[in-house]
């Protein structure tokens, strides 16, 4: 086994297992210019994948990501995918153009997110952070995952983040009443790991690998509306919850160091539906992201908003 630590950048993990790049193609989301979703695609290019699809709202800023990526492997093959991840209807759209591809899909990379935003609903209704986050990457997913079980052995969706539980009877905090930027950014990241502990019970046997990441504190674009201002409520927040990593000192890390985590999850060949480990800097899951009552208590609650049922059992 390779050894790892904190100081381990994406680039030597790429290389470690450029077997598992070359000829396979991934998806990722919020794709823009110095963020993780620019990072993970920029250093999987120089091993040659047969395509990225760059999925984004924005999809000049993902042009631009585009090119920078053919500037580092000029046979690069990217694609550019229009997704609102805040409006189910653009969801379905983009869903339905991904399952209309010729290629399969071998990887898929969760990565948008907004942090610490002020309440806002979004056009469907909902808590914006709670849709952005993670009902649109529920129904995503949800919508392409035969595309992706039929695109080869393994494949695999990668979610993150795990710092407060699902509010299963308040997760439109009561119109904002209730409402706490890092509560709500806490529960819809929760969300996404117990999606992914859903989709890996439910699909493992049928070879799908869900895989949950935390990659750190990483100076990127998830950093909007003053957010790296109000890590000292965050902290705050988590003493109040008993979580270690309210008493942690955080080193942020380096875009190369910062997205090596997800070029572990991703690649990796013997990572193999584990919830909770991967090498070194990651922590145990902490309670309210395990357990199978919660996440099927958090699949049956995403299914109502999405007015779409998934039985993949």
């Amino acid at each position: 086994m390779h050894p790892y630590s904190d100081e381990t950048g994406a680039d030597q993990i790429v290389a470690n297992f450029a077997s598992e790049v070359k000829d396979k193609v991934f998806l990722i989301t919020s794709v823009s210019p110095n963020s993780l979703g620019a990072f993970f695609p920029e250093t999987i290019a120089k091993a040659s994948p047969k395509l990225t699809v760059l999925a984004a709202l924005n999809v000049e800023k993902a042009s631009e990501v585009a090119a920078s990526i053919k500037a580092i492997n000029s046979a690069a093959q990217t694609r550019i995918l229009h997704l609102d991840l805040a409006f189910f209807a653009s969801v379905r759209a983009a869903a339905d153009e991904v399952n209309s591809y010729a290629e399969g899909i071998n990887v898929v990379v969760n990565n948008a997110g907004i942090m610490a935003v002020p309440y806002s609903t979004t056009v469907d209704g909902h808590e914006s952070c709670w849709q952005f986050n993670y009902l649109g990457h529920f129904l995503f997913t949800n919508l392409i995952m035969d595309k992706l079980l039929r695109s080869g052995p393994a494949p695999r969706v990668i979610e993150g983040y795990r710092l407060g539980g699902v509010r299963q009877f308040d997760h439109g905090f009561h119109c904002g009443a209730s409402y706490d930027p890092w509560f709500a950014y806490a529960a819809s990241k929760t969300a996404n790991i117990l999606h992914a502990a859903s989709l890996a019970r439910r699909l493992g046997s049928r070879g799908l690998v869900a895989v949950n990441l935390s990659p750190g504190v990483i100076y990127k674009n998830l950093s909007t509306h003053g957010a790296l201002d109000k890590f000292d409520k965050l902290w705050a927040l988590l003493q109040k919850v008993g979580d270690p990593l309210g008493w942690a000192a955080s080193t942020p890390l380096d875009s190369n160091c910062g997205v090596a985590i997800h070029a572990y999850a991703a690649l990796a060949p013997a990572y193999i539906r584990s919830l909770d480990k991967l090498p070194d800097r990651v922590e145990g899951m902490s309670p309210w992201a395990i357990g199978e009552l919660e996440a099927r208590k958090t699949w049956e609650l995403s299914e109502t908003p999405v007015r779409q049922k998934f039985d993949f059992d």
